[in-house]
């Protein structure tokens, strides 16, 4: 058995009390130590947060994007999507990871999607990555994103994806 081993180092800062003591009540909340989850914050803000405001992102309500993408139609979502989504997508990832090959990209999308609370659950299997994506952001946005990620597979990846989606969910498989 190998074990997944990170180099660590140990490090003496000065924090404010009350934030010590709210990192404490939510470490504790989360049924976690406290250096795992100052760690999470950490990993989050190098892999997401620096970057949010560089790369022109914005924090939206989840009930305002099922409300956006709620008012268009299939053929709108598909067209934005086939418009801008797919560069946007392409520059933002490639800024943040520094490349665009497969397995950047999908470190990149993963982060994205807990950086936007939505739930993502990653398998692979026989060489066959798959990912299911419960969002609850409507048909529309699932049909937007299946589209994006249809064209940088297919476009700039060189992967053929199946993909399904609902109301609720879309998943896509590709093998490696």
């Amino acid at each position: 058995m190998v074990l997944n081993t990170k180099k660590t180092s140990t490090m003496t800062f000065r924090i404010d009390e009350d934030v010590l003591s709210k990192l404490r009540s939510e470490s504790k909340h989360r049924e976690t130590s406290l250096n795992t989850f100052v760690n999470h914050i950490f990993k989050r803000y190098v892999e997401w947060d620096m970057y949010e405001a560089k790369v022109g992102m914005v924090p939206i309500a989840k009930p305002i994007i099922v409300e956006l993408f709620g008012k268009m139609t299939k053929d709108q979502a598909i067209d934005m999507a086939n418009r801008i989504g797919k560069n946007v997508v392409r520059d933002t990832a490639l800024f943040m990871q520094g490349d665009m090959g497969l397995d950047s990209f999908i470190t990149w999308f993963e982060a994205r999607m807990r950086a936007s609370s939505i739930e993502i659950n990653h398998n692979m299997k026989n060489n066959i990555h798959t990912f299911i994506i419960k969002h609850d952001l409507g048909e529309n946005w699932s049909l937007y994103h299946t589209t994006v990620l249809e064209l940088i597979f297919r476009e700039v990846l060189g992967k053929k994806v199946d993909f399904d989606y609902n109301v609720g969910m879309m998943s896509f498989k590709f093998a490696e």
